[in-house]
């Protein structure tokens, strides 16, 4: 399974790397990264119908996680990659709009690794 993170903050990719650190090395996991909504839409391009999960933030500069989303599920559809969207705020404004906009599930930071880890069996089983 191929994952896409995607979160302005560098240093995410550390924590996720330690925290699938097991999935990776056994080759049920593969990781990528990006730092900006607009390297997301630049990796999906390129690698297309690779990454089978999304996990974008909301809130970063440029384009949002949220627009990220929109642009996702109106040009990747076949086969649809599941998107969970993660964010500092837990407002119920976010939540809607990404249930909108098709996300497939909403986490809140600091990430939960064991629920994620849960969630990602069942969701992608």
């Amino acid at each position: 399974m191929k994952i896409l993170v995607v979160d302005d903050e560098k240093d995410v990719q550390v924590l996720f790397e330690q925290r699938f650190r097991k999935e990776v090395r056994s080759g049920e996991m593969e990781m990528a990264f990006a730092f900006s909504g607009e390297e997301a839409i630049a990796y999906m391009e390129h690698h297309h119908h690779e990454a089978v999960l999304i996990l974008s933030d909301i809130n970063m500069p440029g384009m949002s996680g949220l627009q990220l989303l929109g642009q996702i599920k109106q040009k990747y559809f076949k086969p649809p990659p599941v998107v969970m969207m993660i964010t500092a705020y837990g407002d119920t404004e976010n939540y809607n709009t990404a249930k909108e906009l098709g996300a497939d599930d909403f986490l809140t930071k600091p990430v939960d690794f064991v629920s994620l880890k849960d969630k990602l069996k069942t969701k992608l089983v």
